[in-house]
């Protein structure tokens, strides 16, 4: 890849515009995404449901499918945000590449969790908090102090990486996004054991799949740049 154009922007830019208004567009960006994910998410079930006779029971809200529909969308929601945090710090095709790649398949997936949510008329916060319906056991990536869910990056480490350029920049990144997957496989592998809802299940199930690729990728990126996950 030789550079950006006009006519042609490079893809891992995940959707550059001017700068006098990046969080706008970069909201635009993921409402869009997220928009699309719910209209999907709903004509899954619609279609799923007109090809039973019997209808599926909807899911209660301390259910495990609610619970993760709801944590596994604000999980989603950080991870989008590293991957705009990083693309603004490297010009690294690979580290970019892979920033938009999370983020596209995480904000659609953020869409369809939501989508679901509101088909079953459930809210999308629980009084309880977060991760009261998944048992303490299932947890192998225990969380950080002040992490909102297991493989979370705090504000802390957030706000270093916004202030990093280059390779320390790659680096943190993928660092915070490998511990960031290790806790969303932990709660997405719990939903495809426990959750009730065949397509959410079989989603949660894909989650793992992708993720555990994804890590690999990570590692052997931390790898030629001298480091490893934490």
């Amino acid at each position: 890849m030789t550079g950006l154009t006009a006519t042609a922007p490079d893809e891992t830019d995940l959707g550059d515009v001017p700068d006098r208004k990046p969080a706008l567009t970069r909201w635009l960006v993921i409402g869009a995404a997220a928009l699309v994910a719910i209209v999907l998410a709903l004509s899954l079930l619609a279609v799923t449901d007109n090809g039973n006779n019997k209808s599926a029971a909807v899911p209660t809200a301390d259910s495990a499918d609610a619970g993760f529909a709801r944590d596994m969308a604000v999980h989603h929601q950080q991870a989008v945000e590293m991957a705009y945090i990083v693309r603004d710090r490297t010009t690294d095709e690979d580290v970019r590449r892979l920033a938009y790649d999370i983020a596209q398949t995480q904000a659609n997936q953020r869409g369809m969790l939501l989508g679901w949510l509101s088909l079953w008329n459930l809210p999308v916060t629980s009084p309880d908090g977060y991760m009261t319906w998944m048992p303490m056991g299932h947890m192998s990536h225990q969380m950080k102090d002040g992490s909102l869910m297991p493989g979370m990056a705090t504000n802390t480490e957030l706000n270093q990486l916004g202030k990093l350029n280059g390779k320390q920049a790659e680096i943190l990144y993928l660092q915070l996004m490998y511990d960031h997957h290790m806790g969303g496989i932990d709660m997405a592998r719990t939903c495809a054991q426990q959750c009730a809802v065949p397509q959410e299940k079989k989603l949660a199930q894909g989650m793992v799949d992708a993720q555990q690729s994804e890590m690999k990728v990570m590692a052997d990126l931390l790898r030629e740049r001298g480091s490893a996950p934490r």
